[in-house]
């Protein structure tokens, strides 16, 4: 794989985004030298880690933004032919022990959506993968609705966590955030806080952007 070193700006790291632009996934792989998958079943997470290996970020499964030195994060969104998102988009890992205190501005979500590069892709299933076209990048912060939105939805689920209630958080909790199991597979576990307060094994949950959600950040840029 060609290795990209890691942009040494904002600015530069647009240019390199706006390269994209245009381009399929396959093109952008061929230029790394990356194989294109035949399918994103067991390649999940395919898309993200070609845009991160092209931009160069450095970050990987590391629990902070992808280009920290720019304090930017990067997310790539699969579009519908109509431009609308065809799934929620993945945040980070929840806490589900140790929460007591936790606030806001020291959360993962919050750092991690400061400032985020979204990148949008054809998501369509009937395209192969490697025909996908990248479109242009939105460099997003939150403005206040929004960040308000986000604080309100992670408060309340945070809540529910610390009274034990995680198994009846549902994807239906939260305007804009929700939590959902984030696992490759039901046998992975971790702990959490039971309702009497001791600790119980359940499930990894990750925060995910709702759709409608992320639709507001591409119609106020692309109008």
């Amino acid at each position: 794989m060609n290795q990209v070193s890691p942009p040494t700006s904002v600015e530069q790291l647009m240019q390199r985004a706006e390269g994209l632009a245009g381009l399929t996934l396959a093109e952008i792989a061929a230029q790394l030298s990356i194989k294109v998958p035949q399918d994103l079943r067991r390649d999940k997470g395919w898309v993200g880690q070609l845009f991160e290996a092209a931009l160069g970020a450095e970050a990987g499964s590391k629990p902070e933004q992808d280009f920290l030195h720019l304090g930017v994060e990067l997310k790539s969104i699969p579009l519908n032919a109509a431009g609308l998102p065809l799934e929620t988009t993945y945040v980070c890992v929840a806490p589900l022990s140790d929460v007591t205190g936790m606030r806001w501005e020291q959360s993962l979500v919050y750092h991690k959506l400061q400032r985020v590069l979204w990148i949008p892709v054809e998501g369509e299933r009937h395209i192969p993968i490697g025909e996908r076209h990248v479109g242009m990048p939105i460099l997003w912060q939150p403005n206040a609705k929004q960040l308000s939105q986000l604080q309100q939805d992670w408060e309340e689920i945070m809540e529910l966590i610390s009274l034990g209630k995680v198994s009846q958080i549902t994807a239906r909790h939260g305007e804009v955030l929700q939590l959902r199991p984030k696992a490759a597979n039901s046998k992975a576990m971790t702990t959490s806080i039971a309702e009497d307060g001791s600790l119980q094994m359940t499930n990894p949950r990750g925060f995910y952007l709702k759709t409608q959600f992320t639709a507001e950040i591409l119609r106020n840029y692309f109008g």
